[in-house]
């Protein structure tokens, strides 16, 4: 191919394909979603989202996101293409953590009040089934990279509940310590990382067999969980130490502790694994991780009350 027909092939990319990806960040005590660039780590726009943002996903080509308004018992549709909410969809009382299927077409909330995970048809924009769960007061419900399974931590019930997408009813439930709060998988799906914030810990799971296989000591209050596109590490923030730590999954044990923001809660990294940014609630702010280096490289200000991240 001539350097001429390449060149006049790339004025024909669109910016977007080219741009390094976004990170969104619900500020649940400014009912915003911040805009972040992560090739230059500053922030582009706040978008109005609801009285308390939590729970975002975004879709693969990266045009929506879902985010759940606790108060407002829906999840708020979001063009991100012209900033500004597009929609909503009713869920039930205190949506809390959402995830979205592999293909795109589904989108989990949970449901605290009502105990049950709500399933949005992204293709209709409608609130297509209901799970009931086992579990009380559920936190997140993650999709596994399968997309026939998601699994949902139950805050109050210290275990972990399993859906069947496909049967539309939970197929098995997992105890695991108190209070179990972000959910992540190996990028083949044949474990689970659960983080137990009141045990200080962190719980693998064999998706097959659904057996604790190890529990790895993490820090105070662990809360969010972040796996490596190489599934070579997992990341656990810890909300009581105001840090994040790595834990190499080979051999389930912690390398290594990066000092964060105030409240770390929940993350998310690049797509191609370089950088993590850890929503830091109590310090209005996201601090981004050079994951290489496993250090502490910037702070960026947000909103007030950061619950999460989510990236294209």
């Amino acid at each position: 191919m001539s350097l001429v027909r390449c060149g006049l092939l790339m004025l024909c990319v669109p910016v977007a394909a080219l741009a390094a990806p976004f990170a969104y960040v619900p500020n649940e005590g400014s009912g915003t979603l911040s805009v972040i660039d992560t090739a230059t780590d500053q922030v582009l726009a706040e978008i109005p989202v609801g009285k308390k943002p939590r729970g975002t996903v975004v879709t693969t080509d990266g045009r929506v996101a879902y985010v759940s308004d606790q108060p407002g018992n829906r999840l708020v549709v979001v063009d991100l293409v012209n900033r500004k909410a597009s929609g909503e969809v009713a869920l039930g009382e205190s949506p809390e953590g959402v995830g979205i299927s592999p293909d795109g077409r589904w989108v989990a909330a949970a449901v605290e009040e009502s105990n049950d995970v709500a399933f949005v048809d992204t293709g209709t924009g409608r609130k297509a089934f209901v799970v009931q769960v086992r579990g009380k007061n559920p936190e997140h419900a993650v999709f596994a990279p399968d997309g026939a399974h998601v699994f949902v931590s139950a805050e109050e019930g210290d275990a972990v509940d399993v859906i069947d997408v496909v049967r539309r009813a939970q197929v098995a439930q997992v105890p695991v310590g108190a209070r179990p709060r972000g959910i992540g998988f190996a990028p083949d799906g044949r474990r689970a990382y659960v983080a137990a914030e009141n045990a200080d810990e962190v719980y693998v799971i064999d998706t097959a067999s659904y057996a604790i296989v190890a529990k790895v000591k993490a820090g105070k209050r662990s809360n969010g969980i972040a796996v490596h596109p190489d599934g070579s590490r997992v990341y656990v923030s810890n909300g009581g130490d105001a840090s994040v730590s790595v834990i190499d999954t080979a051999r389930n044990v912690v390398t290594s502790t990066i000092p964060v923001g105030q409240r770390p809660w929940n993350m998310a990294l690049t797509p191609d694994g370089r950088k993590l940014y850890v929503a830091c609630g109590r310090s209005g702010s996201v601090s981004v991780i050079d994951t290489a280096r496993a250090a502490r490289i910037a702070d960026i200000a947000v909103g007030k009350l950061p619950w999460g991240v989510a990236i294209r």
